[in-house]
């Protein structure tokens, strides 16, 4: 009898899953293995799956996680000194005030990861590829679902890195973009090629450092400590320094306050008293709050309004085209029919807000436009988005969850790495068909 031949590919195996009683048994002999107690094992979690599962507060010191899957783990307050994670997918993991000292995170994705407080000095960052052999003798990259931008040196676009400490760091070609690295100590360290674009850096230190080919578009560099004469113009283009980027408030005229007045009084009129609101190419940073503010049809086109609070400010209508507003609070703020074309608004904060369609009472629509928009790592949980024009916005790493997304329309949309609810993806899916 002979065998019966088929052409059929053997399944490929998944990332084994731990349980987080399973984890827990792992780590106990590990901390024994530190300690040097008896029946102490060194944890290897190699091409594990532990996405999710909690490492609060322990010792893995010198734990292998080479190419392990933990999106969304709590590393908080660990001890992972020389741990190894290379090429780890470590989006959205938790690692505050947690110690890396000397750790391996070459080629790791940490996008959306927060470090706040993170002790990182000596780690690696350096450019790293990781590939397995399947059962049918092919090698496959490791996370073949990470994007081309998780390529190369780490990947800690987004995170979240304030007070951390790098010095010493060789971070050659990893990315930072869109990163927090408020009062972070990158001294002495190697970053050649390194995207900065879009980062806070105020207060950071960045003495010393090997600033060879790095990329600071956009970044904020508010009491920076660095030497700008090493970094090209063309890579240093729209950085916000402590020097006004247009007229500040002193050229304003007026008070913001009595700005403010004048522009309640000229809406509650019609136009037909007051004065409206028009702060269009002025930078506005860190001298005002606009929460709760009647903001009813202002002008802002252009203007610098980074990490603005406009927490619960009536905002219908409003023109703020290619305003800078990075990092502002939007949260439960009513923004139906503002016209946001190519405004840049990575990291800000949409909770809540209210972005549907403006209707007037003479059946006029106005429907809210964000198109060509720069919302990376935007938090839109629990927006209002019925309508919303997103076309040609760069939405990647957004979170959308528990938003009502109902004919918004996303044509030609960047959505690498959103956070949707499932049903939301089904509902985009029909959106797009």
């Amino acid at each position: 009898m002979t065998e019966k031949k088929t052409d059929k590919k053997p399944e490929k195996k998944k990332a084994p899953r731990l349980t987080q009683e399973e984890l827990n048994a792992v780590i106990k002999k590990h901390e024994n293995f530190v300690a040097a107690r008896m029946g102490g094992i060194r944890a290897n979690f190699s091409y594990h799956d532990l996405s999710g599962l909690s490492f609060v507060k322990k010792n893995l010191a010198d734990a292998d996680f080479t190419g392990a899957l933990l999106l969304e783990a709590d590393f908080s307050d660990a001890k992972l000194d020389r741990a190894i994670f290379f090429c780890a997918d470590m989006r959205q993991v938790n690692l505050r005030g947690a110690s890396l000292v000397r750790a391996d995170l070459r080629g790791a994705s940490l996008r959306g990861a927060s470090l706040v407080g993170a002790n990182m000095s000596g780690v690696d960052l350096r450019e790293g590829s990781l590939a397995n052999t399947g059962e049918d003798g092919e090698l496959n990259p490791a996370h073949k679902n990470l994007t081309v931008v998780d390529k190369g040196g780490a990947n800690l676009s987004g995170a979240n890195l304030s007070d951390a400490k790098l010095s010493g760091a060789v971070a050659i070609d990893s990315n930072f973009s869109d990163a927090m690295l408020k009062s972070t100590k990158i001294q002495k360290a190697s970053l050649k090629g390194a995207n900065f674009s879009g980062a806070n850096l105020e207060n950071a230190d960045l003495s010393k450092c090997d600033l060879t080919n790095v990329d600071l578009r956009g970044a904020v560099l508010i009491g920076t400590a660095i030497n700008l004469s090493e970094v090209s113009q063309e890579n240093q283009k729209g950085i916000l320094t402590n020097v006004p980027a247009g007229p500040s408030t002193k050229d304003l005229g007026s008070s913001i306050e009595q700005l403010l007045k004048l522009h309640e009084v000229w809406v509650e009129s019609n136009g037909q008293k007051g004065k409206q609101l028009d702060v269009s190419g002025f930078d506005l940073r860190g001298t005002l709050t606009f929460a709760k503010a009647c903001l009813t049809m202002m002008k802002g086109k252009g203007a610098i309004l980074y990490g603005i609070n406009f927490s619960d400010a009536q905002l219908q209508k409003a023109d703020l085209r290619e305003a800078d507003m990075r990092t502002a609070n939007f949260k439960s703020t009513d923004m139906r029919g503002c016209n946001l074309g190519k405004a840049m608004m990575s990291n800000a904060n949409f909770q809540g807000t209210q972005l549907q369609p403006l209707v007037l009472a003479g059946g006029a629509n106005f429907i809210t436009d964000l198109s060509k928009a720069t919302l990376r790592f935007a938090n839109f949980s629990g927006a209002n988005l019925r309508h919303v024009n997103f076309r040609g916005a760069d939405l990647s790493d957004a979170n959308f969850s528990g938003a009502n997304l109902a004919d918004a329309d996303f044509k030609d949309a960047n959505l690498d790495g959103v956070r949707m609810d499932p049903e939301q993806q089904e509902l985009l899916k029909s959106l797009k068909k």
